[in-house]
């Protein structure tokens, strides 16, 4: 088995619930999708980066490991598209007791049963159809897909939040329906968090329509929290 990895590096976790947090990321190579803000875009070729034996992969991950590290983020691209890759890496990191991190748009729900039970954080992101995830024909099963990694991340019990990037081209109708589903299939007793993330530099949402968005959500989990991408405002990689 093989890891094809784009980078690895330490920096401050500048997204979701653990923001602000002395993070590893473990950057894999490959996306199937191409959302218009993506801000990695150079990573997204799966034959981009370097390839890694498992072992050499882990050897690298434990080299670059820095004291009072408190997670490892595996992201990318996607990782789930290196899904068997990513479950041993992150094996490996879970047996050094640090704890590890999926940022995924989970658009698989086999290979993300793969990588759950070496996860010990899981971030749900749902896409908008206007993030021009992937054409509309296939946009409701990737969605169906997403909200059964959902169900799987509650079902085993793990740290789960969900997230939902917004930009000025972002319909209330469109959001409202993934909230709705999000509520249909969890409680608020489930969730760790959710994080309404504004677009930077890229068709970026007006704070009015950002309160709306944060208005429908508040009825069914007065928790959710409009959080920007923090890396970007202090510099961070």
């Amino acid at each position: 088995m093989k890891a094809r990895l784009f980078e690895i590096f330490t920096s401050i976790e500048g997204e979701g619930i653990l923001y602000g947090t002395k993070t590893l990321f473990v950057r894999l190579a490959g996306c199937p999708f191409r959302c218009f803000y993506c801000d990695t875009k150079e990573s997204l070729p799966i034959d981009s980066g370097q390839e890694y034996s498992i072992e050499d992969a882990c050897k690298l991950i434990e080299k670059n490991l820095k004291e009072k590290t408190y997670k490892v983020n595996f992201t990318g691209g996607d990782p789930l598209v290196q899904a068997e890759a990513v479950a041993q890496m992150a094996k490996f990191v879970q047996s050094k007791k640090i704890p590890t991190y999926l940022e995924s748009s989970c658009f698989d729900s086999r290979k993300f049963s793969l990588v759950l039970p070496f996860i010990d954080f899981i971030k749900v992101e749902l896409k908008t159809p206007d993030s021009e995830f992937t054409e509309s024909k296939h946009y409701s099963l990737l969605i169906d897909n997403a909200l059964d990694c959902l169900r799987q991340s509650i079902t085993a019990k793990k740290p789960t939040y969900i997230k939902i990037v917004v930009s000025a081209k972002t319909e209330l109708e469109s959001f409202s329906d993934l909230v709705r589903r999000i509520f249909e299939i969890v409680s608020t007793m489930d969730l760790k968090g959710f994080i309404i993330q504004p677009t930077s530099d890229f068709a970026e949402p007006t704070l009015q329509k950002l309160m709306t968005f944060y208005d429908y959500v508040y009825p069914y989990y007065n928790e959710v929290r409009v959080v920007p991408q923090l890396h970007k405002l202090i510099g961070a990689p």
